[in-house]
């Protein structure tokens, strides 16, 4: 069942909140707040952070609340607020807390410091703004906002170390007072003297206080002795009680300052490293040299050692210059996890890493607390070269490729290369247009002269020309047989690259069967699904090597990522059944979120067309052809038509000539572009069209990052189904432009296309919306059927590419292969001179100057063998 969810979209410039269609069972959608989003963002977040949450809230809306809860949560606690009612700039150690809890999302390329940071002060702005126009307190307008709210006061409690052997800590407790331009802290017995004849202030001030009392025999004892108001020496077993009743005092509203290492998390804990020498083997099954280790705080202990504190009571024990917690539970513990570590027979690097990730998935070792598992040296290093793939050794295509490497291009064609000889799977998952078929070829074109490989490519079958043009563009030497319908023989002898199909791979057997070096798969979210038939067919491939290739951003869900993964790395992620309980929980902790990333992005190779790395080696424009072919009912028609011509031209000349030649090229597009538009009916199925299924496979990647396309067709009639097709895979309504359109109507359109509320397209006929328009929150235009006039075509893609375009321009251009339109297109590639003087000039009349020859030669339709 479809359901409606609302998400958040990360932003360059910050976020917007947004609708998705969703197959779970569950969602949650408020339209209400959804507009309250689009209208005034910044304090729709800043009350969102009060509200009460929703469990079936999508993980990039609860994060994006999670951002406005942690600015309210540090302004609660935020004791001089009071005095100066300005909420303070950004902690960066709030702001990185928050950034490890980055969920898979839309936009997650954007998520940082700075952008938390530019964020935090537009909260800041709408708080500042509230309390100056508020007549209360503070803490009244917080518990208006929400009464179960948590307001500190502004009394603090000090614990510090004290160079005394009987009283080896120091307490104080201090208050904060002043003016909102200057606040100072102060004894907190300076308050008697300051409210002595102000009690009712005074009470105020020791309510957080009263109220720690009522709890703890500790603070009650030091309130009716008095010494509260004095500075005081502890020993070891009083400052064990203080430091065990923290929590206690902070719900009451009191602030803590305490040693750094207490406040460290774990202090009792297991540390294992692994990977400080190179294994023998490769792939995720090498067995990795571990090393475990027990430290309490900083402290490393040996075994015997911890074994001697248990021997002592609970309590603080100094140990080697520091101080150290000693609870007998913990230690006993993290022995037990020690003990079970250091009996492991090996561990793999798969194993490792799940470590890393939270999911104990070692044979023979339980789930052990605090457990932290860090990279050895051996691993640290070839981790850094999986990271930055600039560093790595450069390797050379050859002679033989005829293509110049873009400078991020060599890095993945060198990337890919370290990979395979680790034994890794590898996923190449770069930004539309960045060229990753280039690298993939730079690649087999390298193993082609230094190994002698059988690759096997599988790709959706609308790329086919397109794999077939490039590589023998770009590897004429490389030999390439393509396993398709009715061409299903062969043997690997015949070539070094075998091309098929998903669809073949689900229905030939030899195919899965063969014993491949490498296999790669192309659009690779292909197999997103686990449970579809053609991932498990992919699945049972026997191949050494494997990368998978995607412009999809796959990190949108968590089911994706682990069927992708499970195909390149079986294992990496663990079972479905572990990664599901694992991505259930991370909605109670978040912060899985850090350790799943760190574990998945050595594997993952993305750049995006805003990587400073990217962007300064990418012209802010960038053309692609996208090639489509004929369905066969387009295919039945397109022939027929041809031999209609051919006939009719015998008793043609002159003018009349010239028109049937006119008219007919105007049908050829026509069947190009669908069956019906031809044929004058209104089904417009999607499926009877090459270039509707070219749409669907652009757009679907343009939905999942939350873009905007422009759809130009020089027909009218086929705006409309253009549109309703679109609806269909992007799940909502978008824009339609004409002639017929008012002027008045225009305007409207295009502001609402450039508004805050998300239109995923816009579909406009290439005369109406070729000029006077500014369309430039669109980043994606296609051009679905071609004037085969440049300067026309350019004029339409500049109502996106022109001045205030801050994002990079990707031109799609579709070109149907083996008819007219990949003719003319060579054509106008070859000779560029023609396309500049007389087609700007004549438009499409000069195709009617061919001879008959001529020209039934440019209208046949050539079939790929």
């Amino acid at each position: 069942m479809q359901i409606d969810v609302l998400i958040a979209v990360f932003t360059a410039d910050g976020f917007r909140v947004d609708r998705e269609l969703s197959g779970e069972t569950k969602g949650w959608f408020d339209e209400e707040l959804r507009n309250s989003f689009q209208i005034c963002p910044d304090r729709t977040l800043y009350n969102f952070g009060f509200a009460a949450p929703n469990a079936d809230m999508s993980a990039s809306m609860r994060f994006l609340k999670s951002i406005a809860e942690k600015f309210i949560d540090e302004i609660s606690h935020d004791s001089d607020l009071e005095i100066t009612r300005r909420a303070k700039p950004a902690d960066d150690h709030a702001l990185l807390e928050l950034l490890h809890t980055v969920p898979f999302a839309v936009g997650i390329e954007h998520v940082s410091l700075l952008w938390l940071r530019e964020l935090w002060e537009r909260l800041r702005f709408v708080f500042n703004e509230d309390v100056a126009a508020y007549p209360g307190s503070v803490a009244e307008y917080l518990r208006g906002k929400n009464s179960s709210l948590g307001v500190v006061g502004r009394v603090f409690f000090h614990l510090v170390e004290h160079k005394s052997e009987d009283y080896p800590f120091a307490f104080l407790a201090t208050y904060s007072t002043g003016s909102a331009e200057s606040v100072s802290h102060m004894p907190l017995k300076n308050a008697l003297l300051e409210y002595k004849l102000q009690q009712d202030k005074l009470m105020a001030l020791l309510s957080t206080v009263s109220k720690a009392a009522d709890q703890s025999d500790f603070i009650s004892d030091l309130v009716e002795s008095g010494e509260l108001f004095s500075p005081l020496r502890f020993t070891a077993g009083e400052a064990y009680i203080f430091l065990r009743e923290i929590s206690l005092y902070e719900d009451c509203g009191i602030i803590c300052r305490m040693p750094d290492w207490w406040k460290k998390k774990g202090n009792t804990r297991l540390a294992v490293s692994i990977g400080d020498k190179e294994p023998a083997g490769v792939g995720l099954e090498a067995i990795m040299a571990f090393r475990p280790e027990i430290f309490l705080g900083d402290v490393r202990m040996t075994r015997e050692e911890i074994e001697a504190l248990l021997s002592q009571a609970n309590g603080l024990s100094f140990i080697k210059g520091k101080w150290i917690e000693v609870d007998h539970d913990k230690l006993k513990s993290v022995l037990d996890a020690f003990d079970q570590v250091n009996g492991l027979s090996g561990m793999t690097f798969a194993e490792a890493l799940r470590m890393q990730m939270g999911i104990n998935a070692v044979a023979g070792l339980d789930s052990a607390p605090d457990m932290e598992v860090t990279n050895g040296q051996w691993l640290s290093s070839v981790r850094s070269r999986l990271l930055h793939p600039g560093e790595m050794e450069r390797l050379d295509a050859g002679d033989d490729f005829k293509a110049a490497l873009r400078a991020y291009q060599q890095d993945g064609f060198d990337w890919l290369h370290f990979m395979g000889r680790l034994g890794f799977g590898a996923l190449l998952a770069d930004d539309m247009g960045l060229g990753k078929t280039v690298q993939i070829l730079a690649l087999l074109e390298y193993l082609r002269q230094n190994a002698n490989i059988k690759t096997l490519l599988i790709i959706p079958a609308s790329l086919l020309h397109n794999w077939q043009k490039e590589s023998s563009r770009f590897t004429p030497k490389l030999r390439s047989r393509v396993v398709h319908t009715g061409n299903v023989e062969f043997s690997l002898d015949e070539a070094d690259l075998f091309i098929t199909t998903y669809g073949m791979i689900t229905r030939l057997d030899t195919l899965r069967e063969t014993q491949w070096d490498l296999v790669i798969l192309d659009e690779a979210q292909a197999i997103k699904n686990a449970a579809a038939k053609q991932t498990q067919a992919v699945k049972q491939i026997h191949a050494r090597g494997k990368i998978a290739v995607t412009g999809t951003p796959i990190e949108n869900r968590l089911s994706d990522l682990w069927s992708i993964s499970d195909f390149l790395n079986k294992g990496l992620l663990g079972t479905h059944k572990e990664f599901s309980a694992y991505a259930k929980g991370l909605k109670d902790n978040p912060s899985g979120y850090a350790h799943l990333r760190d574990a998945v992005s050595p594997f993952i190779l993305r750049r995006l067309k805003t990587d400073k790395a990217v962007i300064s080696d990418l012209p802010d424009k960038v053309e692609l052809k996208a090639f489509t072919t004929l369905t066969k009912k387009q295919t039945v028609l397109y022939n027929a038509l041809v031999k209609e011509l051919s006939h009719a031209l015998e008793d043609a000349s002159g003018i009349a000539r010239k028109g049937l030649v006119l008219a007919s090229i105007m049908k050829f597009k026509q069947i190009c572009n669908h069956p019906d538009q031809y044929l004058g009916q209104q089904e417009f199925k999607s499926t009877h069209s090459g270039k509707f299924d070219k749409l669907a496979e652009i757009c679907s990647t343009i939905r999942e990052k939350r873009e905007q396309v422009l759809v130009f067709t020089q027909f009218k009639e086929i705006v409309k189904p253009l549109a309703g097709h679109l609806e269909t895979i992007f799940g909502q309504e978008g824009l339609i432009l004409h002639g017929g359109t008012a002027v008045k109507k225009r305007g409207e359109l295009v502001e609402r296309f450039n508004g805050a509320e998300y239109v995923p397209f816009m579909v406009l006929s290439l005369k109406a919306g070729g000029v006077g328009l500014n369309l430039t929150s669109a980043n994606h235009v296609v051009h679905f059927d071609r004037w085969w006039n440049p300067a026309v075509e350019n004029q339409a893609t500049d109502r996106v590419f022109r001045i205030g375009q801050k994002k990079n321009v990707m031109v799609h251009k579709f070109v149907t292969a083996g008819t007219i339109e990949e003719k003319i297109d060579v054509i106008l590639d070859e000779k560029q001179m023609l396309a500049d003087n007389i087609i700007a000039a004549s438009g499409e009349n000069w195709i009617t100057e061919m001879n008959d020859e001529e020209l039934m030669s440019l209208l046949a339709l050539e079939v790929e063998k």
